[in-house]
């Protein structure tokens, strides 16, 4: 069975949209991207760090899912990492109300013996620094190394996320930020410009708009399915990327058509987490429920057409 190593935050949300607010509730990154990619074949564990505050349920939780948390630190004493949002009536944009670091302040990412040969690596957003220091443990070159990161890496540490983004295979990115990485406004010519930088894949994610993968000259789209509600989209672009990984990791291939639907894999699930708050909906996800949706899926985009 092939291994996916994730790289992420595990921590606590508190979310507030126009369906309705929440107290502190399970979050991360590399939650989002665990549940995600415990919908697949495979071996997979996360690196991360909480406080002795996180509740034994939560780690309980992400075992039953066959999750290795053995790479998952816990500081006596210390304060699980806290994030506070408030999202507006079109759910596309949100305000930050807080933001407290706590443990992951001083996280050395400390690589499980048994997942330093991964064949997957999901390095989630978090410090390039942390990423670069997931790389270094490796003892063998990992089939495809993924990335996700954000405009605030490049905001404050750009060179050393221009460092880590020479060693990964895939950047996974959303519009806006593509841009300003390439500095050009179109995505066909931002992505070209990534692909100089050192990814051979660049997956731009354009929310409800759907996902663009580009290799080369090559270029997939996979569009999102159109939602009557979306009730909180918090960890929709994790549950994307663990989606996309996981699939990959179970398929053990990495070639571009695997990729494309590695896409829709991700994208399909991503529909599912944000009909509720945080990874509730993620929790109760049955495989048939899946399936019905990919169903779905290849009927949104499958279509004949007679050219004369």
């Amino acid at each position: 069975m092939n291994k996916l190593l994730i790289v992420g935050t595990v921590a606590f949300d508190a979310i507030e949209t126009p369906f309705g607010k929440t107290d502190k509730i399970l979050g991360g990154a590399g939650t989002f991207i665990g549940l995600s990619a415990s919908h697949f074949n495979l071996q997979s564990a996360i690196v991360s760090v909480v406080g002795d505050d996180f509740p034994q349920e939560y780690l309980d939780l992400l075992t039953s899912r066959n999750i290795d948390i053995s790479g998952l630190e816990i500081v006596k004493g210390g304060k699980t990492f806290f994030w506070s949002g408030r999202y507006h009536n079109d759910m596309n944009s949100r305000d930050t109300l807080a933001t407290e670091l706590n443990v992951l302040a001083d996280f050395n990412p400390v690589v499980p013996e048994n997942f330093k040969n991964a064949d997957v690596v999901m390095l989630g957003n978090l410090h390039p620094i942390v990423q670069t220091g997931v790389l270094n443990q490796m003892t063998q070159k990992p089939k495809l190394v993924v990335l996700d990161t954000m405009n605030f890496w490049m905001d404050c540490a750009l060179p050393e996320l221009l460092d880590v983004i020479k060693r990964v295979d895939v950047i996974t990115i959303n519009d806006e930020e593509a841009r300003q990485l390439s500095g050009e406004y179109s995505l066909v010519k931002a992505a070209a410009k990534i692909h100089t930088m050192g990814p051979k894949y660049v997956v731009i994610k354009k929310g409800e708009h759907g996902a663009l993968i580009f290799q080369d000259h090559e270029i997939f789209f996979a569009p999102a399915l159109p939602l009557a509600d979306v009730f909180d989209p918090t960890g929709a672009g994790d549950t994307f990327a663990g989606g996309f990984a996981g699939f990959i990791t179970q398929q053990g291939d990495i070639s571009f058509e695997t990729m494309k639907t590695a896409i829709i894999q991700g994208s399909n699930l991503a529909s599912f987490c944000v009909e509720k708050f945080g990874t509730e909906r993620m929790l109760e996800l049955t495989k048939e429920e899946v399936n019905q949706r990919l169903k779905q899926f290849k009927a949104l985009t499958q279509f004949e057409i007679e050219l004369s």
